[in-house]
């Protein structure tokens, strides 16, 4: 199974990859929006962490575009900006889970074992 990783932060690209190999999962990183579409095409993710604040745009913008092409695709929004109301709307657009910056190894592969189950 392949993952994809959208986040600006080389470090967090880093430390989720190495987090999901472990889970048995193939990961593809890229750093911002304008990736999206040819790296949905390329390598047609079962489960895709989305951050939210990117250089060039909002993640959660992105949601209700990559469900409506990729439907089976499972999407965890994380972002250091953890509010209930970015929550709520992650949510509302479709995001399958929500974790907040920092997250821990233990809240990773439970999203893991959720999502690909």
């Amino acid at each position: 199974m392949k993952a994809l990783i959208i986040d600006d932060e080389l470090d967090t690209c880093l430390l989720l990859s190495g987090i999901l190999r472990r889970n048995n999962l193939e990961p593809y990183c890229i750093t911002t929006l304008s990736e999206i579409e040819k790296a949905l095409e390329k390598y047609r993710p079962a489960i895709i962490f989305l951050d939210n604040n990117l250089p060039d745009g909002l993640g959660m913008h992105c949601i209700a575009t990559i469900k409506m092409a990729y439907p089976k695709a499972k999407i965890v929004m994380i972002t250091a900006n953890d509010s209930n109301a970015i929550r709520d709307i992650a949510l509302e657009k479709g995001a399958d889970l929500f974790l907040g910056k920092p997250f821990t190894i233990h809240a990773i592969n439970a999203a893991v074992n959720k999502l690909c189950a």
